[in-house]
């Protein structure tokens, strides 16, 4: 089925598959848009109705420029805007990396919206004050240096990070669909993001995650160390959650490896146990 690109002010999404069937929202991280998911929704839309909007400063979605229409929590009430403009009144929501902190966060504040939850590289946040501190100004400098030198140039240094070291081996090809996706932001835009959505703006989430009840699914890559700690914790933490490694894969499980991804996230999203296809990994 083809992705139609559409807008409900002022987000705009890709919808993709039969509006009748159950509907999955899909949030990109930091420097993506709606459209990073295209593979995936390829492989769902047959059986969900898929939804990918670009979170704001990113993509088309271009919200008021007042940094509190940027942080967290005015997010996480756009997002349940957004969903309710659809027509939306419960959604399977994945979330990678910095979606995948809004998909947390939503779900903390909206548990009624959410049937199922996916966290893929993703974290509750920074539980110490200092280093909240520490990434918050690391942030704002960035978002000065991506103000002051453009978005090529930003993207060039930001595709050098250790994070994305497995796309690097990546065919060209798709490497060059990623860039595209990146260098299609707007400065201002990822700048305002890493200003109010950045990880050390906003309170952590770790004393919330024995709250959430929903059948919630954990990925993380098998050479991504950091978040396969954070998500095996996570998972100890929440009553519901299973924990799963992606093989192969870095920080972006479902662009790099999304054959793999998808044989743990299928059964998951039909109710059924995933296979946990790399025990050693865990």
């Amino acid at each position: 089925m083809v992705a139609a690109a559409k807008k409900v002010s002022p987000w705009h999404y890709v919808g993709s598959g039969d509006a009748g069937h159950e509907p999955l929202i899909l949030l990109h991280g930091f420097t993506g848009s709606g459209g990073m998911w295209s593979e995936i929704v390829a492989s769902l839309d047959s059986d969900f109705y898929c939804i990918a909007p670009d979170l704001p400063g990113h993509g088309e979605t271009m919200v008021p420029d007042d940094i509190a229409n940027y942080r967290m929590p005015r997010v996480a009430d756009m997002l349940a805007e957004f969903a309710e403009s659809l027509g939306l009144r419960q959604a399977i929501v994945w979330g990678y990396s910095m979606g995948g902190r809004l998909a947390l966060l939503y779900t903390t504040l909206f548990p009624g919206r959410v049937s199922r939850l996916i966290l893929e590289s993703a974290s509750p946040g920074l539980a110490d004050a200092t280093v909240r501190q520490e990434r918050k100004e690391s942030d704002d400098r960035l978002a000065a240096e991506i103000e002051s030198n453009g978005i090529a140039a930003f993207v060039e240094q930001w595709e050098a990070h250790p994070l994305f070291e497995r796309h690097r081996a990546l065919p060209e090809p798709k490497q060059a669909q990623m860039r595209a996706i990146r260098l299609a932001n707007k400065p201002e835009g990822l700048a305002l993001s890493l200003r109010g959505m950045g990880t050390g703006t906003h309170e952590p989430l770790h004393e919330r995650l024995a709250e959430i009840q929903v059948p919630t699914l954990i990925l993380a890559g098998e050479h991504d160390e950091k978040f396969r700690l954070i998500g095996r914790h996570m998972a100890e933490t929440m009553p519901s959650a299973t924990y799963r490694v992606v093989p192969k894969a870095g920080h972006t499980t479902f662009w790099e490896q999304p054959e793999a991804c998808l044989r743990i996230v299928r059964p998951f999203l039909h109710g059924e146990e995933p296979p946990d296809l790399l025990p050693s990994g865990k």
